[in-house]
């Protein structure tokens, strides 16, 4: 999955953690290394998409107790005793290559996601997304989020009034869906840095009036019960979470409304699909990034 960070712009030496767990426990070791890391991203680790490795970068000796702490905590919650790997990184250079890694990236026929550090105009003839690559570097350029920007667009036409972004990140589809229509997005993520970084990321762009950002434990969350049900939602997650969302996601779904599911491998499709269509949604289409499968979904009527 594309990396995330908490933003945090200079180190004078780095090193990179990296942990191997199976899916279902990627979450909460992700949230571990999260407390002390410039960024975190998702990876599979095996041709069975059976194990991910979870990979850091931090300040040598940066939140080290914080770290165990969290570490702690995830292997007693998982049963899972998995070693965490430390591997130095060159920290000369380091921002300058974060840059290099994320050029402007044109996605669909109407998206641009562009990084700060980009100098010159931006494209007139494509809607323009702004993050800080520093923050939020390989937003885009993921199959995941490409996904769900390339179906964003084939069902724009419906214009739908109510739309959540679930496990919102940097923040970037729902700024995509606010600046295609113009309308309000309620954008929710279990993790506060999350959520910070989307309402930094909204007001760059012009969408602190039309982006709620809150934080939240999924569908839980007071401020998602208070709004339902929703004409469209965005849920860039991982296969398994979807599965288990899945009812929720139906009972909080208007009559005609639309799901765009993604952050699943196309060999995982078959599954989430079948969890959906046990609670009544139908399959419109599946758009496929490489090995990302992006599935959009319909409650009829």
């Amino acid at each position: 999955m594309a990396p995330r960070s908490i933003g945090r712009r200079h180190a004078s030496a780095l090193e990179t953690l990296s942990i191997t767990v199976e899916e279902p426990f990627v979450p909460l070791f992700e949230q571990a290394l999260m407390c002390a890391c410039e960024t975190v991203g998702i990876f599979e680790a095996d041709d069975a998409q059976k194990y991910w490795r979870v990979e850091g970068v931090k300040d040598t000796g940066f939140k080290e107790d914080e770290l165990e702490n969290a570490l702690t905590v995830a292997r007693m919650l998982t049963g899972c005793e998995a070693e965490l790997e430390r591997v130095p990184t060159e920290s000369e250079g380091w921002l300058a290559r974060t840059y290099e890694s994320f050029p402007q990236q044109n996605v669909g026929k109407r998206f641009a996601i562009r990084g700060t550090h980009l100098h010159g105009a931006p494209d007139q003839s494509r809607l323009t997304i702004t993050l800080d690559a520093g923050i939020a570097f390989g937003s885009g350029e993921h199959g995941s989020t490409r996904g769900c920007l390339r179906a964003l667009e084939m069902v724009a036409y419906r214009k739908p009034q109510r739309i959540l972004d679930m496990g919102c990140g940097s923040g970037i589809l729902a700024m995509a869906a606010a600046k295609l229509l113009h309308r309000p997005v309620l954008a929710v993520d279990i993790e506060p840095w999350s959520v910070r970084t989307a309402k930094l990321n909204a007001r760059l762009n012009g969408q602190g009036n039309l982006l709620d950002c809150r934080f939240g434990n999924g569908w839980q969350t007071e401020a998602v019960r208070a709004k339902a049900p929703y004409d469209l939602v965005f849920a860039n997650i991982l296969a398994r979470p979807l599965c288990r969302m899945a009812q929720s996601l139906a009972l909080n779904l208007a009559p005609n409304g639309t799901a765009i599911l993604a952050g699943l491998l196309y060999s995982q499709a078959r599954m989430v699909l079948a969890a959906h269509q046990r609670q009544g949604l139908v399959l419109e289409r599946i758009l496929r990034e490489g090995d990302w499968a992006t599935l959009i979904l319909r409650r009829r009527g």
